[in-house]
């Protein structure tokens, strides 16, 4: 409280994250205080610096909010943005047996979805690669060439199609809970709002899988965990589509280093396009900086004493770039680290890394497949980015493309024209049925006819 505080979140930082990390690197080493839209954290950057305090959750650091000093002195204004994230009191803030409990639970519920002998798994896999056929069919009914956004159009979409199956949402209400989950990440104006009808659909969905269990990650879940209450299940689900956000950005950065590199391009024939995401996840990690943590007792860190209850926000790109680190990366290599932090560390590292490595290889495999062409539409350095505390992620991803001519001959002859009418996807929930159909498609058809 008593340091003179900058601004993180400017439109320097919008533009170009890595100059702002390298000025307060400079000037206060690898921890330093900033501004974050009104609430002053300290933002710690050094790779070193990040690790230890991954692994130290529950000794001396603290996710969970009750440990913050300033929030329990009422000096964190009603109205600030970040609110809403920091009230989800899921497993994400939870610490010590409570949060080993609903780890565990995560962990049965995944696993069917992760493994890949398991018929779930497979199913999955099988549903990824249609959804992504569905959505490079309608980029590609105003013909074999032309213009798309691959974010609006494809990355975004396809996620969403992932968590409507796992979690046993109907179409048209899974798009609302992740239209509000981006509304909530993005810390906009109504991101309290937005995270109120979040919980309400997260409820709605515990309460009903509760009384008629299916197929589903929600019903895994409680099988799991039976005690769950409605609000706690509703909390933890709550924590999915964000992840499918994260892999949505993920989706993107791959595409763009794809197109951007013409060394990365041509190996993508040699089956290494989960080399290129784990290599993605390091240069440019979707998720830039983590929610905070809290200091348990006064504790050194970099050039500071942080006191007990200060909140510090971990920065995983400033940790990737520090040069105690990236000085030994070869950022060139077909073949990267895996000492990264983009899927965290320590208890509370994520436990759907295989399932977003698995979605975005998918997308970026079809998508690659089916087009021989893709150019980016902008220069990567003016690509537009969304203004967010926590995720890296484009605004849009407009590119040029062109049809491979085999599926150019097969969309001639008539045989996707059912698809093209109205593809597969309608809302399907875990059990099989199928929902009305949504908007999604007049929506992203719109998108198409809009350019």
């Amino acid at each position: 409280m008593s340091l003179s505080v900058e601004p993180l979140l400017t439109r320097d930082y919008d533009a170009d994250p890595a100059l702002v990390h390298e000025r307060l690197r400079s000037r206060y080493g690898p921890v330093a205080p900033v501004d974050l839209l009104g609430v002053p954290v300290w933002f710690v950057l050094g790779y070193d610096e990040v690790l230890y305090v991954l692994r130290n959750t529950g000794d001396l650091w603290s996710k969970h909010p009750d440990r913050w000093r300033a929030n329990k002195e009422d000096r964190i204004p009603a109205d600030w943005p970040l609110r809403a994230v920091f009230e989800v009191n899921s497993s994400a803030f939870q610490e010590g047996a409570t949060q080993r409990a609903l780890r565990d639970a995560w962990t049965a519920a995944l696993a069917p979805y992760q493994d890949p002998i398991h018929p779930q798994a497979q199913m999955l896999e099988l549903a990824i690669i249609r959804y992504s056929d569905d959505l490079i069919d309608v980029l590609a009914e105003g013909g074999p060439t032309g213009w798309a956004d691959l974010a609006g159009q494809y990355a975004r979409p396809l996620p969403l199609m992932v968590a409507n199956r796992l979690l046993g949402f109907t179409t048209a209400r899974g798009e609302d809970v992740v239209m509000d989950i981006w509304r909530m990440i993005d810390a906009g104006p109504d991101a309290a709002a937005a995270f109120q009808r979040i919980y309400t659909a997260m409820a709605e969905l515990a309460s009903a899988k509760r009384q008629q269990p299916g197929d589903d990650l929600s019903s895994y879940m409680i099988k799991a965990k039976p005690d769950f209450t409605q609000d706690e299940l509703a909390r933890e689900l709550l924590m999915l589509p964000g992840l499918l956000d994260f892999t949505a950005s993920l989706i993107c950065n791959v595409v763009v280093e794809v197109i951007s590199n013409p060394d990365v391009r041509a190996s993508l024939s040699m089956g290494t396009i989960e080399e290129t995401v784990n290599r993605v996840a390091l240069l440019n990690p979707p998720m830039a900086n983590l929610t905070f943590r809290f200091a348990k007792t006064d504790v050194r860190l970099g050039r500071y004493t942080i006191a007990a209850g200060d909140p510090v926000m971990l920065s995983i790109a400033g940790a990737h770039a520090d040069p105690r680190f990236a000085e030994a990366i070869n950022r060139h290599a077909m073949r990267s680290t895996r000492a990264h932090l983009a899927w965290g560390a320590g208890p509370h590292s994520c436990l759907g890394q295989r399932l977003a490595t698995q979605i975005t290889t998918i997308a970026v495999r079809q998508l690659f497949n089916r087009f021989s062409k893709l150019k980016l539409a902008l220069p990567a350095d003016q690509l537009p980015w969304r203004p967010s505390p926590f995720m890296r992620a484009l605004r849009s991803l407009p590119v040029q493309f062109e049809l491979t001519k085999s599926f150019v001959a097969t969309a001639n002859s008539g045989s996707m024209h059912e698809q093209a009418t109205q593809p597969a996807f309608t809302g399907e929930t875990a059990a099989g049925q199928q929902a009305a159909p949504s908007g999604l498609w007049s929506f992203l058809r719109g998108l198409r006819r809009g350019r």
